[in-house]
């Protein structure tokens, strides 16, 4: 991540904290990043340098004037001027960061080969709330190279307890021993 990603994210952040509404423009920025995610083309068209600035600024006028914050509206105006709207998914990431270390809440990825069910997730979250003293918003990614087991990805921190991850364990013991 660029420095220009996190001080612009940071911003924005430090603007609505101020302001108290960094829930409400949390969940713009999410709507806001899914309508890019689902329109590849549109990012395109508006950092296309041919297409004159101001026509590029009324676009996104017409698009989201009347359906986002004035702050969050302004906030795309100003990435998209300096040529960094495709950053905007990082300075999301950056503004998500700083929203969840101010109240408490850690993200959590977890991996299994099977989709967890609600009783085992339900088990699980309350075990990571144990473990981390936060609120946990729990992420179940299927991959069936695990092969079974789960891993965990919670605060920067890895627990894997995959056979995937058992068996690279005993081939990493097996290669280190001297014959």
């Amino acid at each position: 991540m660029t420095s220009d990603q996190s001080l612009y994210g940071q911003s924005l952040y430090d603007v609505a904290a101020d302001e108290g509404i960094t829930g409400e423009l949390l969940e713009e920025l999410a709507g806001v990043k899914a309508v890019f995610s689902e329109n590849p083309d549109y990012i395109r068209l508006l950092s296309e340098p041919s297409i004159p600035k101001k026509e590029r600024l009324e676009l996104v006028d017409k698009a989201f004037s009347g359906e986002i914050h004035p702050y969050l509206l302004n906030f795309l105006k100003i990435l998209l001027e300096n040529g960094l709207l495709r950053s905007f998914s990082s300075c999301v990431s950056v503004f998500r960061s700083n929203y969840n270390r101010d109240n408490g809440i850690a993200e959590a990825t977890v991996t299994s080969a099977v989709e967890l069910s609600a009783e085992e997730k339900t088990e699980l979250l309350n075990k990571l709330e144990a473990l981390s003293g936060k609120k946990v918003l729990l992420k179940n990614v299927v991959d069936s190279s695990v092969l079974g087991g789960i891993r965990v990805e919670l605060d920067g921190r890895l627990y894997d307890g995959t056979v995937s991850g058992r068996l690279a364990d005993i081939r990493k013991k097996i290669s280190q021993v001297v014959v």
